[in-house]
């Protein structure tokens, strides 16, 4: 998808949220952003993009296992990185964060905001720009 900026942005959005979403658990929406010095096409470095792989791996795997909150989406492009996640509990999620970045030894300048969102319509308006349903042949 194009950013404000007119460069790629990259989504990646999990799919198959509806029951977790309508279960009212997880109301609020949480979205860890990190500002990084973009290449000329909006993109990260190498060495930037590397630390990048090594925390989204760190918050998938402790998310995934955990439940405190459940990622949705990630946007990459135009010098910034974006995770978005459901939450049940604000505190329980810092906690959880944390502990998920406990082995990544370099200081990463996340920049973290935190909404009530019940509806989870910022969710909605990221499938409904992005997703691409499966044909009616499969």
């Amino acid at each position: 998808m194009e950013g404000d900026g007119g460069k790629t942005v990259i989504v990646t959005g999990r799919d198959y949220m509806e029951k977790i979403s309508g279960s009212g658990k997880f109301p609020y929406l949480v979205r860890v952003s990190w500002r990084y010095n973009a290449l000329p096409d909006g993109f990260p470095d190498e060495a930037d993009a590397e630390l990048m792989g090594r925390v989204n791996d760190a918050l998938e795997e402790t998310f995934r296992k955990d439940k405190a909150a459940y990622l949705v989406a990630i946007y990459t492009g135009e010098g910034r990185r974006d995770w978005l996640f459901y939450a049940h509990s604000l505190a329980i999620f810092g906690k959880v964060f944390n502990r998920a970045l406990e082995d990544v030894e370099e200081t990463v300048p996340f920049e973290i905001e935190a909404q009530s969102d019940p509806e989870w319509s910022e969710y909605a308006e990221m499938r409904s720009l992005s997703y691409i349903p499966e044909d009616d042949e499969e």
